[in-house]
């Protein structure tokens, strides 16, 4: 009993798709944040390329502007507004590199999970500041990978720092001896030779712990088997109340077809297996079925047409194969118009006579 029990709490078994949608929903995904440091890596790599030299000019000009005429300006307002046009001017310098570094931003985020919006992770939780809870995410499997990811970040910058750099002693000499724009031409290339290093590096750290992350993600959401039963029951309900609502619904269902009964213009009957109940009136494209069933169901409909003097019909093949074939309030199909015609043809001819007879008594 205690093994079978702790079978049951055992996480064993994989996550639903509705364990693995709240989840989502809660704000709890597999998100990595080397893919998102990856990504700003790499918008800042295209920034400087691109932008690096022009937005550099710009932002010498509005220094250059503000520090030359500083000395010429004696009023407190004329500083003022120098110093808020080299603003503007250091906007529009920088504004470009940001807008691409927010794109990257929002772009590491957007390739890993889509969109949403939730405040459950704001929402205060005591768990966080519990002593052994805090001291489990320190000692926690988590935590040593993050701690050799961060070794390993720190040795690949490094590494790719001295390869460079050794392989351009000779230029970096001229940082310190050569001229300004020569030092700022060499400067501007050993920096972007090492970002774009570190970036195409990067890529592997980055992929290989988005995997680790969704592979944690994915097992912490793993489940026991009374987990399982548990989400199955609750979007599909207790097999108790739904089989007693199929129940409900088909006993309403049975009592409808029955009131239809009395109205049908012939029952036609295999004799205890099963009723078909045809309604046919002038107008009607063909006959339509008002009820059908087998065994019980069909001597509650023949004890129904006696009652109301409809005419009950034993024809076996016809029986048989109109209940399979045809439907509740669905028109006699085309292959049966022939045997169905003739039957209602002899029950009509049946009815007028009796009206002929009574009217002569």
């Amino acid at each position: 009993m205690a093994e079978s029990e702790g079978q049951d709490t055992e996480k064993s078994e994989d996550p639903t798709a509705k364990r693995l949608e709240d989840a989502i929903k809660r704000g709890e995904v597999a998100k990595s944040q080397e893919v998102n440091t990856w990504f700003l890596l790499l918008g800042a790599t295209l920034a400087f390329f691109m932008l690096g030299g022009p937005s550099a000019n710009k932002l010498a000009v509005a220094f250059r502007d503000i520090l030359g005429n500083l000395h010429v300006a004696t009023d407190s307002s004329l500083v003022m507004r120098a110093i808020l046009r080299m603003c503007g001017q250091v906007l529009v310098a920088i504004g470009p590199i940001l807008g691409i570094l927010v794109l990257a931003a929002a772009a590491g985020n957007m390739v890993q999970h889509r969109l949403l919006w939730t405040t459950e992770p704001l929402a205060p939780k005591l768990s966080r500041i519990s002593l052994i809870g805090g001291a489990k995410r320190i000692f926690s499997k988590q935590a040593l990978v993050q701690f050799v990811k961060g070794l390993l970040k720190l040795a690949i910058v490094g590494s790719v720092i001295y390869a460079i750099g050794s392989s351009e002693v000779e230029r970096m000499g001229l940082l310190i001896n050569g001229e300004i724009a020569l030092s700022v031409d060499v400067a501007f290339t050993l920096a972007l030779k090492i970002m774009a290093a570190v970036t195409a590096i990067m890529a592997f750290v980055a992929a290989a712990d988005y995997f680790w992350q969704r592979h944690s993600w994915y097992e912490r959401l793993r489940m026991s088997v009374r987990d399982v039963r548990q989400d199955y029951k609750e979007p599909e309900g207790d097999p108790t109340i739904k089989a007693k609502l199929r129940q409900i619904r088909q006993s309403r269902s049975r009592k409808r077809m029955m009131s239809e009964v009395p109205d049908a213009t012939v029952v036609v009957m295999n004799p205890t297996h099963f009723a078909v109940a045809l309604k046919y009136e002038q107008g009607m494209g063909a006959p339509i079925c008002v009820a059908k069933g087998q065994d019980n169901i069909a001597l509650k409909i023949r004890e129904i047409a006696y009652r109301h003097a409809v005419p009950v019909v034993q024809n076996p093949p016809l029986a048989r194969a109109l209940f399979k074939s045809v439907e509740l309030d669905q028109e006699v199909p085309v292959e049966h118009y022939k045997a169905v015609a003739e039957l209602i043809g002899y029950v009509m001819k049946l009815r007028n006579s009796k009206q002929i007879a009574g009217g002569r008594r």
